[in-house]
């Protein structure tokens, strides 16, 4: 199995950033906008659409407030096995770690999944410190 580890610095508060974090069916407006281009909400899951045009179904696995974390799983397609979770760490009163994890079965998606998560990891960081970003509290 493959684990893909991506971590980025954003240039907001932790509470910022976890609003828009755990809007679990907003990750197309809110979270990552322009990367994700749509998103269906199903019970217990999404549906969302990449820009590349690829569909994934994503399962609702877990929030934790206090930790600051979410957990999802994609099933489907090519994936044997696809398990994430996304952890926020606060960094000062205005910037949060942002720490993205990934493991992923077969390990010969490591590489097409490390590109997503490179460009879906920058896309959030623009999105989340950007001026007028959807959802952004005052």
């Amino acid at each position: 199995m493959a684990t893909i580890h991506k971590e980025v610095i954003v240039e907001a508060s932790l509470d910022q950033v976890w609003d828009a974090l755990r809007d679990f069916n907003a990750v197309h407006q809110r979270l990552a906008p322009g990367f994700v281009t749509d998103c269906r909400a199903e019970e217990g899951a999404r549906v969302v659409t990449f820009a590349n045009g690829m569909v994934m179904r994503e399962l609702f696995v877990g929030l934790d407030e206090d930790l600051h974390r979410l957990s999802y799983a994609a099933v489907g397609g090519q994936l044997a096995h696809h398990n994430a979770s996304a952890q926020l760490f606060a960094e000062g009163a205005q910037r949060t770690r942002f720490v993205w994890i990934t493991d992923v079965l077969p390990h010969g998606l490591a590489g097409f999944i490390d590109t997503m998560m490179e460009q879906g990891a920058a896309t959030m960081k623009r999105a989340l410190e950007g001026e007028g970003a959807v959802g952004r509290l005052s």
